[in-house]
C-alpha cells in the first residue's frame, strides 16, 4: 500500500519507482544548467535516458494567452504552503524551485487568493521579487475567502467589492502593483457575469489588472464575459485523464481567440505513474473522494498509464514528459501549468517542450487516447455544480 501526497498535479512525495529513478537525476541537472551549454549536452546524454530541459530550455518557446504572452510551459504554485495531504513544503526549497523556473525560460506562474488560502500568494511574491518585470503573474478570485483572516468560508463570493478588496489584498501579498492575468475561480450563480466584468475592467482601468479570464464556466458565461471585456484565457481541468473541454470548451476558445490553460495537466499525479491499482490514499488527499481513482475503476484506467509507458520508451522520455508534450501538440495556445514542489520534477516537466511528434505520430497517439474510456468521475458533484450554473444575464 501506498499513502500519497501530492502538490498541484497530484505528484506524491512517496510513489512508484518509474517516476522517481529521475529524482537523483534531477538535482545532477539543476547543478548542470549553470555549466556551459556544450558541457550540460555531454553530462546529460546517456545520465537518465529521459528528456532533459537544455540550458534555459523555455528562452525562445512562448505562446500566446489572448495578447499576453507567456512560457509554453508554466508554473502552478498551488501546494508550496500546504500539500493536499497537509505536509509543509520547506520554503527556501519552494522559492530555489520558483527562481529555477525562471532561470530555465518558465514566465508564467499560476497562484489564488484561495491556495494557502493567501500564503502561495506571499511565497510567490518573494520568489519572482528579483525579475518580477520579467514574469507574467496569474491570480484567481471567487472562492468565500476572508480577506484579513484568509479564512475559507462556504460557497462562493464574486460581488463587485469583493473583488476589489480581493484584488488588493493579492498587489500586497504578491508584492507588485499589478496582476497579469486575474481569473474568476468559479463562477458565481448570484453574481451576473457582466457584474464581475464590469469590475475587471475598471481595474484595468487603474493599472492593477492587465489581462481577465474565466475558471470552470460554462460556454454562455464565457460568451457573455467575452462580450463585454475580450478573455484572454480560460483555465479548466484537461489531460488525457480528463478531457470535457473537448466537447465545447476548447473549439470556443479558438472561435474567440482565446487562450487555453490546462490545470492538473497530469492528471492529479496519475499520469506519472505514481497510482497503481494497489495504491491507498491517505486521509486529506483529495484523490480518495475522486470515483475515476475508485477500486473498481481504476484498474481500468491504467490503461492510459501503459499507453503513456510505451510511448515513454518510444520518445526516450518520461511518463510525465509524454502527457505534457501531448497537451502542447493539440493546439499552439494550450499553456499546461504543471505544479510540483520537488525541483527533479520541475526540470522533468520543463523537459516536455523538447519533445516533438510528427504528424503521423499525433494522429496515432491521439487516436490511442480517444479509444480509452476513462471510468468514474473527477470530483464529488457539490464540488463542481458551480461549472454549470450561471447567474442571469443582467438587464
Amino acid at each position: 500500500m501506498k499513502h500519497t501526497s501530492k502538490d498541484q498535479t497530484g505528484e506524491p512525495s512517496l510513489a512508484l519507482v518509474n517516476r522517481r529513478q529521475i529524482l537523483g537525476a534531477g538535482i545532477a541537472l539543476a547543478a548542470a544548467s549553470l555549466l556551459p551549454p556544450s558541457k550540460v549536452q555531454a553530462q546529460d546524454q546517456g545520465a537518465t535516458g529521459v528528456n532533459p530541459p537544455p540550458q534555459s530550455a523555455l528562452s525562445n518557446q512562448r505562446r500566446q494567452l489572448g495578447k499576453l504572452e507567456v512560457s509554453s510551459i508554466g508554473l502552478g504554485v498551488q501546494n508550496m504552503s500546504r500539500t493536499y495531504q497537509t505536509t509543509i513544503p520547506t520554503r527556501t526549497e519552494m522559492l530555489r524551485i520558483i527562481r529555477t523556473a525562471f532561470d530555465q525560460g518558465v514566465t508564467f506562474y499560476d497562484a489564488a487568493e484561495a491556495y494557502g488560502p493567501h500564503e502561495v500568494e506571499r511565497i510567490l511574491g518573494e520568489g519572482i521579487t528579483p525579475f518580477r518585470d520579467q514574469v507574467v503573474i496569474a491570480s484567481k478570485f471567487g472562492w468565500n475567502i476572508d480577506l484579513e483572516t484568509g479564512e475559507r468560508r462556504p460557497g462562493l463570493n464574486s460581488r463587485p467589492e469583493h473583488i476589489q478588496l480581493a484584488v488588493e489584498g493579492m498587489l500586497k501579498r504578491l508584492r507588485t502593483d499589478r496582476i497579469d492575468l486575474l481569473y474568476q475561480h468559479r463562477v458565481d450563480p448570484q453574481v451576473p457575469i457582466e457584474d464581475v466584468a464590469g469590475v475587471v475592467k475598471d481595474l484595468m482601468g487603474q493599472g492593477k489588472v492587465l489581462h481577465w479570464g474565466l475558471s470552470e464556466m460554462g460556454p454562455n458565461t464565457l460568451r457573455r464575459a467575452h462580450a463585454l471585456l475580450p478573455v484572454s484565457a480560460v483555465q479548466n481541468e484537461y489531460s488525457m485523464l480528463w478531457r470535457g473541454p473537448e466537447k465545447q470548451v476548447l473549439a470556443l476558445c479558438q472561435e474567440l481567440g482565446i487562450g487555453f490553460v490546462p490545470w492538473s495537466p497530469l492528471g492529479v499525479g496519475f499520469l506519472t505513474g505514481a497510482i497503481d491499482a494497489k495504491t491507498q490514499f491517505a486521509p486529506g488527499d483529495i484523490r480518495g473522494v475522486e470515483s475515476r481513482f475508485s477500486p473498481e475503476n481504476l484498474p481500468h484506467n491504467l490503461a492510459l498509464m501503459e499507453l503513456l509507458n510505451l510511448w515513454a520508451q518510444r520518445k526516450q522520455a518520461t511518463a510525465s514528459q509524454i502527457a505534457l508534450a501531448w497537451l502542447l501538440a493539440q493546439q499552439p495556445w494550450i499553456v499546461p501549468i504543471p505544479g510540483t514542489t520537488q525541483m527533479a520534477h520541475l526540470l522533468e516537466n520543463i523537459g516536455a517542450n523538447a519533445l516533438r511528434f510528427t504528424e503521423a505520430e499525433l494522429t496515432e497517439l491521439n487516436a490511442a487516447v480517444l479509444a480509452i474510456k476513462v471510468q468514474g468521475q473527477r470530483l464529488p458533484d457539490q464540488v463542481l455544480v458551480f461549472s454549470d450554473v450561471e447567474a442571469p444575464p443582467k438587464n
